[in-house]
């Protein structure tokens, strides 16, 4: 039994104790080092170019004007956000993004409770259903401008001229209506997207239960308004959040079927006209920064409902 006259060896004085930690670090550092290339290979991928966006946003940058390089603070930012163009194309990226998502939760929501249901052939009808979302964006794009929209060829004049005859309407879709048929198309490539996240929640539900509301007398519509819609509230949300990420980048859609014109150039579409038109190094890197944040603030959302699914999921 010791007492309190005798020495204290620290850890480092006991072998034992300072192998077993030696022994510790080099097995967390063995885990660790097969990841450090990645990480590196990740930090000049991503970071080190937001870096040099970040800088360049606060500076005055414009090649035409090559002798006024210089430090411009927050000016670039304020331009952003009271530039009449830039205002106009942040409303347009908004209805552009809501619209799309709303549309296509909305219809994936439908297919995927189609697709829930056993019938025969039902993998080769979900391979075909999630085809519009592997296809390039340019591509889509460029088929929805061509093969369908096309005032003089396109499939959908076809379509009016084969129901009402010769003298059926020939509408130029895309000048009539130039943001519905963006937003058209781009709801026909991501709604395959939100179908497979809804489908994933509907095949998670638990049948035990709605077994049980069957056999209490429960419609389908019950059981779909109090048990499966509820269930797939956080699905629906992750969907949401998950396609506001993507689609409030998108930029081949608007500049592929319009050009940005007609009232179509959403804040990507802007950055583009700036840098590459306007040659105005320094607003584009600030509207760039702010696209950089508003999906940053989309993304924490969307990484806690995942988070939250993965909680219920570990709860089961």
């Amino acid at each position: 039994m010791s007492t309190a006259l005798e020495p204290q060896t620290s850890p480092e004085a006991r072998p034992g104790l300072g192998q077993d930690a030696a022994l510790r670090r080099a097995g967390d550092w063995a885990r660790r080092a097969p990841l450090l290339p990645a990480l590196i290979f990740l930090i000049i991928v991503t970071q080190l170019p937001f870096l040099g966006t970040l800088i360049i946003s606060f500076m005055n940058w414009n090649a035409y004007y090559p002798d006024e390089v210089g430090f411009a603070g927050f000016d670039n930012y304020r331009r952003v956000l009271t530039d009449v163009t830039t205002r106009d194309s942040i409303i347009t990226t908004i209805v552009l993004t809501a619209s799309v998502v709303l549309v296509s939760l909305v219809l994936g929501l439908i297919i995927a409770l189609l697709l829930d249901r056993a019938f025969r052939g039902r993998g080769i009808v979900r391979t075909m259903m999630i085809t519009p979302f592997l296809i390039v964006p340019v591509a889509a794009a460029l088929v929805w401008k061509h093969a369908l929209y096309n005032p003089e060829y396109g499939l959908f004049n076809g379509v009016l001229t084969w129901i009402f005859g010769e003298n059926a309407p020939q509408p130029d879709w895309i000048s009539t209506m130039p943001l519905t048929a963006v937003v058209a198309s781009l709801v026909w490539q991501w709604t395959p997207f939100m179908m497979l996240i809804l489908l994933a929640g509907l095949q998670s539900k638990p049948l035990d239960v709605i077994e049980a509301a069957k056999i209490d007398g429960c419609s389908s519509w019950q059981i779909f308004r109090h048990m499966t819609l509820p269930h797939l509230r956080q699905y629906l949300e992750l969907g949401a959040l998950l396609g506001s990420i993507y689609i409030v980048q998108n930029f081949d859609a608007v500049f592929t079927i319009t050009s940005g014109g007609l009232g179509t150039a959403n804040l990507p579409y802007t950055i583009y006209q700036i840098f590459y038109n306007a040659h105005d190094f320094g607003r584009a890197s600030a509207a760039g920064v702010v696209v950089v944040i508003g999906t940053i603030i989309i993304a924490t959302f969307a990484l806690r409902t995942v988070s939250s699914l993965f909680r219920q999921e570990g709860a089961r």
